[in-house]
């Protein structure tokens, strides 16, 4: 624990525990988005440019992909990026997901 009036935090080293923080609720608002779609039978597949996740759902009969999404998972009231517009106004099948969960 920091004491505040013993140990003064910089800008620095408060500007690093903001942008930690935003990365775990990041993180934990990509694992709540993860398990909905695989609860509700889609395969989910981790992507790195312009979106999360590319989910999909299958025929398990024939094993064709029936329906096919681009997910970006954004926690609270987080903008999206240049490149994540562009996605967004070009792709019909491009969804932006926005998780605030009830414990932070």
């Amino acid at each position: 624990m920091i004491y505040p009036n013993l140990f003064p935090m910089s800008k620095k080293e408060k500007k690093r525990i903001i942008i930690k923080d935003n990365q775990r609720k990041g993180k934990v608002a990509e694992d709540i988005v993860r398990m909905r779609y695989w609860m509700k039978g889609y395969e989910v597949e981790r992507t790195g440019r312009g979106h999360d996740f590319r989910v999909r759902k299958r025929d398990p009969f024939t094993g064709k992909v029936i329906e096919s999404k681009l997910i970006e998972v954004k926690s609270g009231r987080a903008n999206l990026s240049r490149l994540q517009q562009k996605m967004k106004r070009k792709r019909s099948n491009y969804k932006v997901e926005r998780v605030d969960p009830f414990f932070w």
